[in-house]
């Protein structure tokens, strides 16, 4: 058994230690938000954050978790005033066509303006540069992480 502390909640994981966080989340804790794209760590789909910073669930064990880190979801990621300013930006511009990816995209973005309010052009395309959109929305995400920033300033 292994207590991750997910969303701010300490949850019971009971799956072995190799386990993927994405898996502990979906299958052990009905958290479907986080989707599972490639399981190779390469198309975004699966982004968290892990403390704050966005990891590839599909790759990171449980048993590489700490027990004082903190996983944050999709599903939490409102309460935070970055993560809702993200989220309010990714509707006014429609971002989502498919929607697949966009758990993923929002939650690397989310960890681009907590570490970095004012993004360039190339600050987000080298933060988003894991996240693939098979729609191609790349423009609007570009815009609606601007438009975020402009909203916490």
């Amino acid at each position: 058994m292994t207590t991750l502390n997910i969303n701010g909640r300490r949850m019971a994981v009971d799956a072995d230690p190799s386990t993927p966080i994405l898996w502990a989340l979906r299958d052990k804790l009905q958290l479907t938000g986080t989707k599972f794209g490639c399981g190779a760590a390469l198309c975004g789909a699966c982004t968290v954050h892990l403390d704050g910073q966005a990891i590839r669930a599909c790759v990171t064990p449980i048993s590489a978790v700490g027990p004082n880190q903190r996983i944050t979801t999709i599903e939490a990621v409102a309460d935070d005033k970055v993560g809702k300013a993200v989220q309010a930006a990714w509707v006014q511009h429609d971002v989502a066509q498919c929607g697949y990816c966009q758990s993923g995209q929002i939650m690397s973005a989310t960890a681009l303006l907590k570490q970095n309010r004012k993004p360039t052009d190339a600050d987000i395309d080298a933060a988003m540069s894991g996240n693939v959109c098979r729609c191609g929305t790349y423009a609007r995400i570009r815009a609606a992480i601007h438009d975020a920033a402009k909203a916490l300033a």
